[in-house]
């Protein structure tokens, strides 16, 4: 049985972000969802809701694949928290050459620190490479509809969030 470790701060989860995941699903037979937490930052879900919101949407298009993915926090090295976990995958999203040249340096540097974990890169589709959760946050607080760019959960939970 194959575990993946799918790293990330999912605040706010997106259509780029559900779109990994569900290719994640494809090579795995279970995927953990690594919540990075930094001390330092303030971020616009907790830890609780990000988890809620990833479940939810994925139950939104695979409801058969929810029960093959977890969601845990960490605040360590990515590498530590998916051997900790069980996994032999590290997936990470590309969306373009910028993500790749930077993903390529990460993964030399994982590999060399922990060479039984593989890194996957899967492509972002065409539709969801320019969407970021930082730009999302941005948008949907200046009250730009950023329907297009997150699940209907998502969604939901931001104009609730942001009192629309």
């Amino acid at each position: 049985m194959t575990t993946a470790f799918y790293p990330g701060s999912f605040d706010p989860m997106t259509h780029g972000h559900l779109d990994v995941l569900v290719q994640a699903l494809n090579v795995a037979d279970t995927v953990i969802v690594g919540i990075g937490i930094h001390p330092g930052k303030a971020p616009m879900f907790s830890f609780e809701e990000r988890a809620e919101l990833i479940l939810a949407s994925l139950t939104e298009v695979l409801p058969q694949k929810a029960k093959d993915i977890s969601v845990v926090s960490f605040d360590k090295l990515v590498v530590d928290a998916a051997r900790a976990h069980g996994a032999s995958l590290l997936v990470r999203g590309l969306r373009d050459g910028t993500d790749l040249d930077y993903e390529m340096q990460m993964a030399g540097m994982n590999r060399q620190m922990a060479p039984d974990i593989q890194t996957v890169f899967l492509p972002a589709g065409t539709a969801s490479r320019p969407i970021t959760a930082t730009l999302v946050r941005q948008i949907a607080a200046m009250g730009g509809d950023v329907s297009a760019f997150v699940p209907a959960a998502v969604l939901n939970a931001l104009n609730a969030k942001l009192k629309r």
